[in-house]
């Protein structure tokens, strides 16, 4: 996303973190992006979903580990009965249980404590987008523990397939962001998310995790 033009609503960002040493600052750096306003700041998940229910709000900021009602299950909470709503968790946590947890409950983005603030705004900016993000770290775990997982039976890719949606699919099964897939292919970036709409359509993918899983089963990966 570039940045904003004169009438351009902002992306509401709600930051949830039961840190205020954390929370408080990040919401403030946040802020000073020009295309980001940051409508709340949360302790827990009670918090998020109030914030949310007030609304209207583009993007949670999710730590997972909170009081209440943890980052995982909001997340779910939100996909269920806030879906326009997009979720990218930021937490120190990369471990494949957390990771498969959050991307299964929904999370389009999965950045570690580590991320700067251009991480952040761009995953904040790629979620709102529909697109996904992972951290580097959390996509090399998320590859090495998609292939020790049996690929379930039947689940071939389809015939109408074009060459450039496979070519698509091969990349994300390499963890490639869609920037870095525009870049390799020498399209746009909105080139490569049409194409990612029709392919995961075609396939029935629900989400990055499942097509990483998919590319993996299909031997492009």
């Amino acid at each position: 996303m570039t940045e904003p033009t004169q009438g351009t609503q902002p992306l509401r960002v709600v930051v949830a973190d039961d840190q205020a040493a954390v929370r408080e600052p990040l919401a403030a750096v946040l802020g000073l992006a020009e295309d980001i306003e940051v409508v709340a700041a949360a302790a827990d998940g009670t918090e998020v979903l109030a914030a949310v229910a007030a609304g209207p709000v583009d993007v949670v900021l999710m730590d997972l580990r909170m009081p209440v009602m943890d980052g995982t299950e909001t997340t779910r909470r939100l996909t269920d009965e806030h879906p326009d709503v997009a979720v990218v968790v930021l937490t120190t946590f990369a471990d494949d249980d957390s990771i498969l947890a959050a991307l299964s409950a929904g999370a389009r983005g999965y950045l570690t404590k580590n991320a700067g603030r251009q991480d952040i705004t761009r995953a904040i900016r790629a979620a709102a987008a529909g697109q996904s993000v992972l951290d580097r770290e959390v996509q090399d775990r998320l590859l090495a523990t998609v292939r020790t997982r049996p690929t379930a039976p039947g689940r071939t890719l389809p015939a109408d397939i074009t060459p450039r949606e496979r070519e698509v699919l091969t990349l994300i099964g390499q963890g490639l962001p869609n920037r870095a897939i525009a870049e390799k292919l020498f399209i746009s970036e909105a080139t490569v998310k049409t194409h990612i709409n029709n392919l995961f359509a075609k396939a029935d993918i629900k989400d990055r995790a499942d097509a990483v899983r998919r590319a993996i089963g299909a031997g492009l990966a």
